[in-house]
């Protein structure tokens, strides 16, 4: 897979603590939405719990055509053949899960300041996120708010590698993002904060990111 990702404008990511509702639910809800690449994200759950959850999660995402991508898990992500990781920084380095996972594979790496995203260009990755961009409240320990003119230094700074936006993104300032350089933004508590919604929330974020290419 490396260096020919080609990243959808949207990037799903599940949370069950801000949905209430399982991960299964969440990825069927966001492919009805048009998703057709989504991350499943848990930092609570037991590795039992969450490699039940990615499995089922990932036989939902094949028979619909979409791809699934492991937080964090890339022991799972191979006992599964999931379509991909993704790491933080305090996660495996990404050259030993490439080594585990494989060229096919879809390695993306967060990065919160330039100095890291200058050292992720050169590591084996598919793409590089960069966040939070603005204030979130989906990490209570989560790094400095990083703002749109240092997504446009980065965007700058890696050319036309793969760039996904995190952080604080909604409908209402998503295209600001997209302006700024992102070719994707990766959406969680917008998404997620009324789960009956996530379907139509997911639809219209595809709308309105389409209607600006």
């Amino acid at each position: 897979m490396l260096g020919d990702l080609q990243l959808p404008r949207i990037y799903p990511i599940t949370d069950t603590s801000i949905s209430g509702i399982s991960h299964c639910e969440q990825v069927g809800k966001m492919l009805d939405g048009g998703a057709r690449f989504i991350q499943i994200r848990d930092k609570a759950a037991s590795s039992r719990d969450f490699f039940d959850s990615a499995a089922s999660c990932l036989e939902i995402a094949r028979n619909r055509g979409a791809r699934l991508i492991v937080n964090d898990r890339v022991d799972i992500a191979k006992i599964l053949g999931a379509d991909g990781v993704h790491l933080g920084q305090d996660d495996l380095p990404p050259g030993d899960a490439r080594e585990l996972l494989g060229a096919g594979a879809i390695i993306g790496f967060s990065t919160h300041d330039l100095e890291q995203v200058r050292e992720a260009r050169n590591l084996p990755v598919d793409y590089i996120a960069f966040g939070p961009i603005f204030e979130t409240s989906t990490k209570i320990d989560h790094d400095p708010v990083v703002g749109l003119e240092n997504l446009k230094r980065v965007r700058d700074a890696v050319g036309d590698f793969p760039l996904v936006a995190i952080g604080g993104i909604d409908q209402d300032n998503m295209l600001s993002v997209l302006d700024a350089g992102a070719d994707s933004v990766a959406i969680i508590s917008a998404f997620l904060s009324d789960p009956d919604r996530i379907t139509e929330k997911v639809k219209k974020a595809i709308e309105i990111a389409d209607s600006e290419r």
